[in-house]
């Protein structure tokens, strides 16, 4: 029986995990949190792993506050860096195969064109360089994988949408960006995806390719497109404006454009992806 670790497993990714895997038969899941696996802990992360010999390794432990990583960056460094570190270590001499969640926003977004798995990273903020340095970590392991994803959102945790709803309710009319461009990508999706590439690695219907690959949802918006889309799916009366990105006060420059070319996941692992609408739809659905 395969044995697959989730780390991080309280966020949305790994809540979303939670629920995918009721649908996998055969194969035993071991959900960890902060408070059961640190994986800024070396000593503590290398004893779990001697002990339950995992065979799949999930890392969605993350520190994903990306205005708060500004004055906070040796934490964020601890948890999205040195915590992959910690865990290629300790993979070492086995067989397990690791999973490691990463971001469009190692991308300067710059681009006019969606950003594939060799175009040339430039992290532009705190949280962008943390996250920048994990995947070189994990590319020093031969059996792991890193899947970068954007704009993630779920039923579970707090994220954009929940967001826009709350506001939305409480509000008559909503300031959003309109002149950042990506794709929304349901953590759900994402879960189902994943579990769907192990479980026919598993069984032997595909091969295991390891490196960089990318995941979003299909389709392309702006935050202003994606926040009017939420207000219509939940027949909310509140206006959505569209302002620019220098209006919103923040210190974090984020990319402009952080559009992700899928064409290598879909190809190496044969799964089809979702428009973001629909998908979106399904989650507001879920959470009325």
């Amino acid at each position: 029986m395969a044995i697959i670790l989730v780390t991080g497993a309280d966020g949305q990714l790994g809540n979303e995990l939670k629920v995918s895997s009721k649908n996998y038969f055969g194969y035993e899941f071991i959900f960890t949190d902060t408070a059961s696996l640190d994986v800024t802990n070396e000593t503590a992360l290398k004893e779990f792993l001697v002990k339950n010999r995992p065979d799949w390794l999930i890392n969605c432990a993350a520190y994903n506050f990306v205005d708060k990583a500004e004055v906070e960056y040796e934490t964020a460094r601890q948890i999205n860096g040195i915590a992959v570190k910690n865990i290629v270590e300790a993979l070492k001499g086995t067989e397990c195969r690791l999973i490691h969640i990463s971001t469009d926003y190692v991308f300067d977004g710059k681009s006019n064109i969606p950003y594939n798995e060799y175009s040339v990273t430039n992290p532009l903020s705190a949280y962008a360089k943390s996250k920048s340095e994990g995947e070189q970590y994990a590319l020093k392991y031969y059996l792991s994988m890193i899947i970068r994803t954007s704009w993630l959102y779920s039923s579970f945790g707090n994220n954009f949408v929940k967001t826009i709803l709350k506001n939305g309710m409480e509000k008559d009319s909503l300031r959003v960006v309109f002149d950042q461009t990506g794709t929304p990508t349901y953590a759900a999706d994402l879960a189902e995806t994943i579990l769907f590439i192990i479980s026919r690695v598993i069984r032997n219907q595909i091969a295991f390719n390891a490196g960089i690959y990318h995941y979003s949802n299909e389709g392309v918006c702006s935050w202003y497109d994606f926040a009017t889309e939420i207000v219509k799916e939940a027949g909310l009366k509140c206006k959505v404006v569209p302002i620019l990105s220098k209006e919103f006060s923040s210190r974090v420059q984020r990319p402009f454009y952080s559009v992700l070319d899928k064409s290598k996941i879909k190809e190496n692992y044969a799964i089809g992806i979702p428009h973001w609408r629909s998908s979106l739809k399904n989650c507001i659905n879920l959470l009325k």
